[in-house]
Parts: C-alpha cells; structure tokens; sequence
C-alpha cells in the first residue's frame, strides 16, 4: 500500500507541474490588465509604472520562473485588483463553494442511489421508465436553464424560497456554515438542487446499470437459495458489488461540482470561488485566476487520490496492478 501512495504522489506531482505551466503560459499570454486597471487618462508613464509594480515588463518565462518559486514557498501573488495574496481570497471564498458542493453532492446521494435501485429492480415497469425519464432530463438540461426555472417558479411565483445570496450563517463545530440557521438553509436550498441534478441522474443511471448487471448473478441466486431475505440481498450484496463504481464516480464528481459550481454560483449570487473566478476573468486579474486554477487541480489530484486508496482497499487487484 506504501509503495502504491508513493507512486501516486509522484504521478500527482508531475501532473501538478504539467497543469501550473499550461495556465501560466495559457493566462499571461492574454491581455494586459493595465489596460483594465488604469483609467483612460493615464499618462504613458503612469501605464509603464503600473505594468513594472505587476511585475509584468518582464519576459514570460521569467515571471513563471518568480511564480514557480514562489509557489513552491505557498505564495500564488497578490490580486491585481484586491492587492491581497490571492490564495488568501480564494480561501476566503472556498467554505461558501465548499458547502455548497456538499449539499449537492448529499442531495444527489439521497435520492439518486434509493432511484436507482428502484428503477434496476423493477426492469420495464412504468416506474422505471419514469425514473429513467425524469434521469434523461436531468442529463440534457442545460444547468443555467434549470437555476433560472427554479427561481422563477419557487422565487419569483411561489416565493417559497430567496434567490440569491448566502443568508445568515452560524457556527457548527467553529466552522461558519448556512446549515447553522433556518435562513441559510432556505438560501442554500435552490443552488443545491440545481448544482445536484446532473449528478443526481448520473448516479441514478449508474446504480440502476449495476443492480440489472447484478442480480441474475450467480452469488445473488445462491443467496436467495439459503433464504435470504429481498431487503437483505440488495441492501448488502447488491449494494456492495456496486460501491466500487460509485465510489469512484463520486470521488470524480465532487472534484467536477466544485470546480464547475461556476455557473450555479452566478445564477445564484452565491458567494464562492466560482462568482470570484468570474469576476476575476473580467477584470484580467491573472494572479487569481491562476491560483484559482492551481488550488482546483491540487483538489482535484487529493480526491482522486483517495479514491484510488479507497479503491484499492475494495479491490486489491487494483493496487497490484499499480505496483506491476
């Protein structure tokens, strides 16, 4: 298992290099923030003063050469428009993106796997196809589409719940959370559902695939054979054969939620990094934006990396074919 995590590091942090030279080189060689920074009457001297203090008069493998010193170190640069170290905003940010994926990802677990199951046990019947169906929708919908009809029907129509914004937050266990009161809560209802839909009908799709490959198994029959019980065989054995997939799908799509959370937090005027990565795109802030990016691939190489660990503890043919 040692040698396992061992090589996965090393992957990781090959692929960490890899992603940190294609975003510098992909974001610093577009526009010039000065041009956003500075007022129409700057002065030619003012632009070059300004251009010197962003560091960027100087060639472009030097300033990735300054970035990835300082990057080694924990420093990604200060924002161009904040002037604060950018990591700092970004972290500043990440709990309100952080929760807000989790819930996505709750509401997806809760309803798509029981979904699912229903759907796979009953092959043809009206309520799989209706399952499958509504699975369908969720798939092909766009996700903009779906956050601008959430709020207009339970916004705008029914005013059930608000539109935008985080609402009041409180403490649990010294974390700052929207779960900690009821007008969190309806303000993280909406961003929720929609951010889950997607996932919501993959793993309605996945669950019901692995309970129809599953049960005319043979291991299934001889369960039955020894009298077990419907709730027991799919509640352990169908269940368990089908974690392996769905762990790994999971570990795939909480990285995905948070890192494509961008256009839920917009509709939504929800306070994470996907509203900041945006503002940030518009006013060229670079700094931000590549620490943006940076911080997302090493949380998407952490995910994946523990679900390659808890993979290999499921499956241990997988662990040796990593150490082959």
């Amino acid at each position: 298992m040692l040698v396992f995590i061992i090589r996965r590091l090393m992957q990781s942090a090959l692929v960490l290099f890899a992603v940190s030279v294609v975003v510098f080189v992909g974001i610093y060689a577009i526009g010039n923030p000065a041009d956003i920074l500075l007022p129409d009457d700057a002065t030619e001297q003012e632009r070059d003063h300004a251009i010197a203090n962003l560091g960027l008069d100087k060639p472009l493998p030097v300033q990735y050469g300054i970035f990835l010193g300082n990057a080694v170190q924990g420093d990604l640069g200060s924002s161009f428009v904040f002037n604060i170290p950018s990591i700092d905003l970004i972290l500043s940010r990440m709990p309100a993106t952080l929760e807000l994926a989790f819930c996505a990802l709750v509401v997806a677990l809760v309803l798509g796997i029981p979904l699912g199951l229903l759907a796979g046990l009953r092959p043809g019947s009206l309520l799989d196809r209706t399952i499958v169906t509504g699975s369908i929708l969720g798939f092909s919908l766009p996700n903009f589409w779906q956050g601008l009809m959430l709020i207009m029907i339970f916004s705008v129509t029914l005013g059930w719940v608000p539109s935008s914004g985080r609402g009041e937050t409180g403490s649990i266990f010294g974390l700052e959370t929207s779960l900690a009161t009821w007008d969190g809560i309806h303000h993280l209802l909406l961003p929720a559902i929609n951010l889950s839909l997607f996932k919501l009908s993959l793993l309605i799709r996945l669950t019901r695939a692995g309970v129809r490959e599953t049960m005319p198994l043979d291991f299934i029959t001889f369960a039955r054979a020894k009298g077990l019980s419907e709730t027991r065989i799919v509640g352990v054995h169908v269940l368990k054969t089908i974690l392996v997939p769905i762990i790994t799908v999971l570990g795939m799509e909480l990285g995905s939620v948070i890192a494509f959370a961008t256009v839920t937090e917009t509709i939504f005027a929800w306070p994470g990094m996907g509203k900041l990565i945006i503002d940030s795109i518009n006013h060229l802030d670079r700094p931000v934006v590549v620490a943006y990016l940076m911080v997302v691939t090493l949380m998407f190489i952490l995910i994946n990396l523990v679900v390659d660990v808890l993979y290999s503890i499921l499956d241990p043919r997988v662990r040796l074919q990593g150490i082959a």
